[in-house]
């Protein structure tokens, strides 16, 4: 029962207790959220990336945006949020982009094949 106990207070230091963002801080973390998406944006849009496999490309962009990252939860370390808080939502960003983005490569990979115009 006391060990359950001691696991139980420290689970509790981790613990974000309700507390609220600045209007300031939320900006900032919205800003670098939009830098981020950019980045893979415009990265994937450069000719290089068109010829690499969906999944290598994917992999790669990510790779070159991960920097922005460390923007973000510095934002987020700044507003004094658990650093478990912060790495659960840029995780959570990090996969939901690598989703989108290995998607529209696979689309884009798809028409290419098919000899659709444009591609």
């Amino acid at each position: 029962m006391m060990v359950a106990g001691f696991a139980w207070a420290e689970e509790a230091k981790e613990e974000w207790n309700a507390t609220t963002l600045k209007d300031e801080t939320i900006q900032k973390i919205q800003q670098a959220q939009y830098t981020y998406k950019k980045c893979v944006v415009d990265t994937m849009q450069k000719p290089e990336f068109a010829k690499l496999e969906s999944r290598n490309a994917t992999d790669a962009i990510i790779r070159l945006c991960e920097p922005t990252l460390a923007e973000i939860r510095k934002v987020y370390t700044d507003a004094e949020v658990p650093a478990v808080v912060a790495d659960r939502h840029l995780k959570k960003m990090r996969i939901q982009v690598t989703r989108n983005l290995l998607q529209e490569l696979m689309y884009a990979e798809a028409a290419k094949k098919s000899g659709m115009p444009g591609n």
